[in-house]
């Protein structure tokens, strides 16, 4: 034996199993092991390329299967009638479409029946039709494929679509087809939040989170909601909470508020809430809302809560709102947040913040995507375009106020008088367009402009699942608390019984009180009509609170006194967790 590096290692007795082929004096175990696997994945052929041995997992041969022994395979099977399983499913679908009520614990739920498998395979072509009788000299034609069952419904449907048809409106005619002029490209900003890197990012915080929060625009609920993040969540991810967060409440009506958080309800729970480190809304319920997740989710250590939304909708400002100080990068402009990033919260709760996303709709125009703010001002080549929708979006005393412009014809005129007013004006005294069309803009985002969306009419009732607070969330409530509790439900059989935990968002009542939102927005008095209506709601809801607490103190009458004095005012949780945070994070 040689004294060498590579001899002094190897042992003084090899066993016969122990060398591999291929090993030898130049090439250690590892070595031979790296070129077998650099070799390997291939077939192997004779000279005449005829196949000796096939390539991993690509032999054509069956070989006998194994199937792996259970002792459950020699047990009693379970098995369920046809009736019970309709009950089964009805009895689940109306829980599971409930937003207010939670599934925590699937131990035995055979919840995979709730559904029939509708997959279909892929279909083999070839043996419908060969190629031959496709192809080729001996292609057979087939009769073609009509929505008509006859020649007598044929005539009948020309006959009709001759007494409807308008030369004018046929786009195949060469005489109305226009080529003096083609549709401009669009313009490169306005796929902005819609790339596959933002979606990659979105798909991440969905898929890290288990409470999601929904972040709106409380000028424009409706515009500003993902309906196929919505979708995706509600199919892919149903056991993930969904709650909608209506944010920036200080820049439109208190009345708008608390309609809209009623109109949102009815589909997941909504909270109001105002992003302000020194005066904030709705800090306290929220807290309150994440802090009974964590009691939920009692079998995981930590929580995370991702915040999704539109651009420029406050989902950073919100995070730092919650943790009183500043830890995300904000600003008054889109795409701030360039990638997602994790906060602690508190050592049960972390918060995942997420950039911005554009859903695509076919039905938004280029001035509904600029007037959302999910485009930066500075990058829009014409904003003079999009001034015309502003002026006849916000009322004609607002302008006035603003900027101080007692009449106008049209939007030209508009920005004229303004940029003479404001001294933007190019050589020769011609105003600057541009410019002042910018500022405009940013006023319009920014909440200079007051305005607001007005939320529809309530003209259906809220689903059963709510409960009378959150019916009443148009006064002021908006009930979304939980409670854990354990329940028994009867599933697959009679004799079968399946455990899950499941909690009623509505058990505990997490109120807010709209008339304490800090509405910056100077409104006049015809759009604050709602106001007395909604104050007055308040007081008899603080009445009603009183009568019930009455009752439930009508066995301790030490307690009778103080209980019909503080009844009357309802708990506010933005002043209990006022310094919550300070205290958990560690």
């Amino acid at each position: 034996m040689g004294v060498q590096k590579k001899e002094a290692s190897r042992p003084k007795k090899v066993p016969g199993n122990l060398k591999l082929k291929g090993e030898n004096f130049y090439r250690d175990r590892k070595k031979v092991q790296y070129i077998n696997m650099l070799k390997g994945g291939r077939a192997k052929h004779d000279s005449k390329g005829n196949l000796v041995k096939a390539a991993p997992f690509q032999s054509t041969e069956a070989t006998p299967a194994r199937i792996e022994p259970n002792r459950k395979l020699f047990g009693n099977t379970r098995v369920i009638g046809q009736k019970a399983l309709d009950e089964f499913r009805e009895q689940m679908s109306t829980k599971i479409n409930d937003p207010y009520q939670v599934l925590l614990r699937r131990s035995k739920l055979p919840t995979s029946l709730l559904h029939d498998n509708t997959h279909i395979g892929r279909v083999n072509m070839l043996q419908t039709e060969t190629f031959g009788d496709t192809f080729g000299p001996k292609a057979q034609r087939k009769r073609p494929k009509l929505n008509v069952e006859g020649y007598d419904q044929l005539v009948s449907k020309i006959t009709d679509s001759e007494g409807t048809y308008d030369h004018k409106k046929d786009a195949n005619l060469l005489a109305n087809q226009q080529s003096d002029f083609t549709d401009a490209a669009r313009d490169w900003y306005f796929s902005a939040g819609t790339s596959k890197r933002i979606w990659n990012e979105l798909y991440k915080v969905v898929d890290s989170s288990d409470v999601i929060l929904h972040v709106l625009d409380a000028r424009d609920p409706e515009g500003t909601r993902c309906r196929h993040v919505e979708n995706y969540i509600k199919t892919e991810a149903p056991h993930k909470n969904l709650i909608y967060i209506l944010n920036k409440v200080d820049l439109v009506p208190t009345w708008v508020t608390a309609r809209w958080v009623k109109v949102l309800s009815r589909e997941h729970p909504t909270l109001a809430f105002h992003a302000s480190i020194s005066r904030s809304f709705g800090k306290g319920s929220l807290i309150q809302l994440l802090r009974q997740f964590t009691r939920l989710h009692s079998d995981k250590r930590q929580i995370s809560v991702g915040l999704i939304g539109y651009p420029n909708t406050g989902k950073s400002s919100i995070i730092n709102t919650l943790r009183q100080k500043k830890v995300c990068n904000v600003a008054p402009m889109p795409g701030e947040t360039k990638v997602w990033q994790y906060i602690t919260m508190t050592r049960r709760i972390y918060l995942i913040d997420c950039p911005g996303i554009v859903q695509f709709s076919s039905s938004d125009t280029d001035t509904d995507i600029v007037l959302k703010g999910s485009i930066r001002t500075q990058s829009l080549l014409s904003p003079e375009d999009y001034i015309p929708e502003i002026l006849s979006r916000v009322r004609k005393e607002y302008i006035q106020r603003q900027y101080q412009i007692d009449k106008w014809d049209d939007a030209h005129d508009f920005l004229s008088e303004l940029a003479t007013i404001t001294g933007k004006l190019n050589k020769g005294g011609e105003p600057n367009l541009h410019v002042i069309s910018k500022m405009v803009i940013n006023d319009w985002q920014r909440g200079r402009l007051p305005h607001y969306r007005a939320p529809p009419e309530f003209s259906e009732p809220l689903p059963k699942q709510a409960s009378s607070e959150q019916t009443d969330a148009a006064t002021e409530k908006a009930t979304v608390g939980a409670d854990a509790e354990d329940e028994t439900m009867e599933g697959a059989s009679d004799n079968e019984e399946v455990e899950s935990k499941r909690i009623t968002l509505a058990e505990l009542n997490i109120n807010q009180i709209f008339s304490k939102i800090p509405v910056v927005a100077e409104y006049l008095p015809v759009d604050l009509e709602g106001d007395k209506d909604l104050k007055a709601l308040e007081k008899i809801q603080g009445e009603e609170a009183a009568q019930k607490s009455n009752k439930k103190a009508a066995g301790k009458r030490k307690r009778e006194a103080e209980v019909a004095d503080t009844s009357d005012v309802e708990a506010d949780w933005d002043e209990v967790f006022e310094s919550a945070v300070k205290q958990d994070v560690g």
